[in-house]
């Protein structure tokens, strides 16, 4: 569902409001460049400073630019399970994305089962399909590849995960425990490769902002835009 190279953006801001021209400066090179979609929102987004109605003007906004051309994975996570749970349930305009990404809740450092608990209520709160985030050296906790298998095997809208830990061993567990429909995604662009090569199926990316192009050759033949190249990576083979 969502494999390929996505672009986090930057949530701009001008006079202490939200800059629509230039967030349109941004999605426009994502969707020329031949990425799968953007991230508005996420943590790249600054989305712990971002308040909740602010993040409810970006998400609609991004939406009307990308205009069906590329997908839109909002970033409404956070380390408030009340608030990430709000954000579906009564937003102030629909939400009308193609996913949502979901950070791990940072500074709290729960459970593995309070991180199971956080995530099943917000994935009981919407129909948008789920994408997890795991960073532990931002957030301080890891989502357990246990826990990550329960709550696919508990929520048919968990699709997948942006794994951010560094570790291409973990991404080998996650693709045995959960097998090829569930989708990894790398968090760091210096990993992508050896992430794909042990099972992840793209990227969510920062250096896409600025190389668009380049960062989606790197994808599986079929998944790369109508771009000519000297260069691709098919099938996880370097050519």
């Amino acid at each position: 569902m969502f494999t390929g190279t996505y672009t986090a953006i930057v949530t701009p801001f001008k006079d202490g409001q939200l800059d629509t021209a230039a967030l349109e400066r941004l999605v426009k090179p994502a969707d020329q460049g031949g990425v799968d979609g953007i991230v508005p929102v996420g943590t790249t987004g600054a989305s712990p400073t971002v308040d909740y109605a602010r993040t409810h003007r970006d998400h609609p906004a991004v939406v009307k630019f990308a205009a069906g051309k590329i997908k839109v994975i909002a970033g409404t996570g956070g380390n408030s399970t009340a608030e990430s749970h709000l954000s579906h349930k009564k937003p102030p305009r629909k939400l009308d994305a193609d996913g949502s990404l979901q950070v791990a809740p940072y500074y709290n450092k729960p459970t593995q089962e309070g991180l199971f608990q956080h995530f099943h209520a917000i994935a009981r709160a919407t129909k948008l399909p789920i994408l997890l985030y795991s960073i532990p050296g931002r957030c301080g906790i890891e989502i357990g590849v246990e826990t990550v298998n329960h709550l696919v095997h508990d929520s048919v809208n968990i699709v997948g995960i942006k794994e951010a830990g560094g570790n291409p061993d973990r991404v080998s567990q996650l693709r045995a425990a959960l097998g090829d429909k569930f989708t990894i995604l790398s968090g760091d662009d210096s990993l992508t490769l050896p992430f794909m090569s042990v099972g992840a199926q793209g990227v969510i990316s920062v250096a896409s902002n600025v190389i668009p192009r380049e960062v989606s050759l790197i994808m599986p033949i079929d998944r790369q835009p109508a771009l000519t190249g000297t260069g691709f990576v098919s099938h996880n083979k370097l050519y």
